[in-house]
C-alpha cells in the first residue's frame, strides 16, 4: 500500500468520497438541498430518518466525526443487511418492539349441556384440575376467597347450577344423577375429556360431588367433601334452621343474611356478620326462586348411603364442630362408610371454607398432592 493510500485509510474518507462496502452502501450527495428538492416527500422522510438512525448508531459505537470514524458525507447503510444488524442490536439491548400478549387467567362463558345453559368460570393453570360444586343458592363468585388462596397454578372450574347466578332456570326439575351427567358434559366441552379431575363439594354441592364420583369412577381422582352429608338418612339440622334454609331470602337481602348468620352458619359468623354480608354481596346475579326450589327438590329425594362404600377414591372430609346446618355427626358417619376417607374437624361453622379459606386451602392442596 503506497503512503498516500495509507494516510487516507488512517484519516478516513474525505468529503463526498464513498466507502467500500456491500452493494447496498450508497454515498450521500454533495448538495443535499438540491437532492431533497428532486425527491418525493415520502422519499425525503425515509432518507432523513435513515441518516439520523445511522448517525445515532455511529455515535453509540464511538465512531462519529472523531478519529477513526466516518466523517460527514460518508456512506450510509440502508440495505436489508444493515436493517437486520439493527434489529439484532435492538434485541440484544432488550429493545424489541414486539410486546408479548397478555395472559388470560380466567375464562367465563355460558355453555349448553344436555338441555341446560350453564355459566362456567375456568381459571387456567397446570396439573390436575379442581372442580368445585357450590352450596345451595350460591353463585360461583361466593367461592372467590377460596380460589384466591389455592395454588395459583391449579386449574379451577366453577359453575352456576341452573337457576343460580348466571345460569337460566332448568325447564324441568332435576335430580343429582342428571346434574352429574351435565357436569360431565361441561368438562368434556371444556377440553377435560381425557383428563382426571379432583372434585370438591361444599354443602349441597357435596351431594353432587358424591354423585359425580360414583358415576365417573375413572374420571375422578380425589374427592373432597366440605360441610356436607349423605341426604336421606343423615342427622338433620334443627327445625328452626331448616325453616330458614327453605327460603332464598338471605341471597337477596344481605342485611337479613347478616342477622341470621350466627344461628344459620355457626362458628364465628355471628361476630363477623359484616363479612358474611360482604360474602353474599359478591354475587353479581342472584338466583331465582324456581332455581332454588329445584335445588331443594333434588336434595329431598337423594341419598348416598348405599353409594359411599362403592367410592374407591381417596376422600377428604372437612367438617366444623359448630355447624348448625350439617351436624358434625354426619362427618363421622360418612368417614366410616367411605373406604379411603380422611376426616378433618375444625372448631368453625358451615361456611369456614370461604370465611377462613387461608387455613383450609393449604389443607386441601396438601391432600391433592
Amino acid at each position: 500500500m503506497n503512503p498516500t493510500a495509507r494516510q487516507q485509510r488512517a484519516n478516513g474518507p474525505s468529503e463526498g468520497t464513498s466507502v467500500d462496502g456491500p452493494p447496498e452502501t450508497v454515498s450521500a450527495p454533495k448538495n443535499t438541498a438540491q437532492a431533497l428538492a428532486r425527491c418525493e416527500p415520502a422519499t425525503v422522510l425515509n432518507d432523513i430518518s435513515t441518516t439520523v438512525r445511522s448517525r445515532v448508531r455511529a455515535a453509540a459505537r464511538g465512531s462519529g466525526a472523531g478519529a477513526g470514524g466516518r466523517r460527514r458525507g460518508a456512506g450510509v447503510d440502508v440495505g436489508p443487511r444493515a436493517r437486520r444488524r439493527r434489529d439484532l442490536d435492538r434485541r440484544s439491548r432488550g429493545a424489541s418492539s414486539v410486546t408479548p400478549p397478555p395472559v388470560t387467567m380466567h375464562t367465563q362463558r355460558v355453555i349448553p349441556a344436555l338441555g341446560q345453559q350453564v355459566r362456567v368460570d375456568v381459571r387456567h393453570g397446570t396439573g390436575v384440575p379442581l372442580v368445585i360444586c357450590n352450596g345451595i343458592g350460591a353463585s360461583l363468585e361466593v367461592l372467590d376467597p377460596l380460589v384466591e388462596q389455592l395454588n395459583p397454578d391449579t386449574p379451577v372450574v366453577r359453575f352456576d347450577v341452573p337457576g343460580t347466578g348466571g345460569s337460566p332456570n332448568s325447564p324441568l326439575p332435576y335430580g343429582f344423577p342428571y346434574l352429574a351427567a351435565v357436569l360431565g358434559r361441561l368438562l368434556t366441552k371444556l377440553g377435560f375429556a381425557g383428563r382426571q379431575v379432583d372434585i370438591l363439594g361444599l354443602s349441597w354441592g357435596g351431594a353432587l360431588a358424591q354423585q359425580f364420583t360414583f358415576q365417573n369412577p375413572r374420571r375422578c381422582r380425589r374427592l373432597i367433601l366440605v360441610s356436607t352429608g349423605m341426604g336421606i338418612g343423615m342427622v338433620p339440622a334443627k327445625p328452626t334452621v331448616l325453616a330458614k334454609m327453605a327460603t332464598p331470602r338471605r341471597f337477596v337481602d344481605h342485611e337479613y343474611a347478616a342477622s341470621v348468620a350466627s344461628e344459620l352458619y355457626g362458628g364465628n359468623a355471628g361476630t363477623n356478620a359484616t363479612e358474611v354480608k360482604a360474602l353474599f354481596a359478591r354475587q353479581s346475579l342472584s338466583g331465582s326462586r324456581v332455581g332454588y326450589v329445584h335445588q331443594l327438590l333434588a336434595g329431598s329425594v337423594w341419598t348416598s348411603a348405599v353409594l359411599l362404600p362403592l367410592i374407591r377414591q381417596r376422600t377428604l372430609i372437612i367438617a366444623g364442630t359448630n355447624d348448625p346446618i350439617i351436624p358434625v355427626a354426619n362427618a363421622h358417619i360418612m368417614a366410616r362408610l367411605l373406604p379411603h376417607a380422611t376426616l378433618h374437624l375444625h372448631d368453625g361453622g358451615h361456611i369456614n371454607l370461604v370465611t377462613n379459606a387461608g387455613t383450609l386451602a393449604p389443607l386441601i392442596e396438601t391432600f391433592r398432592q
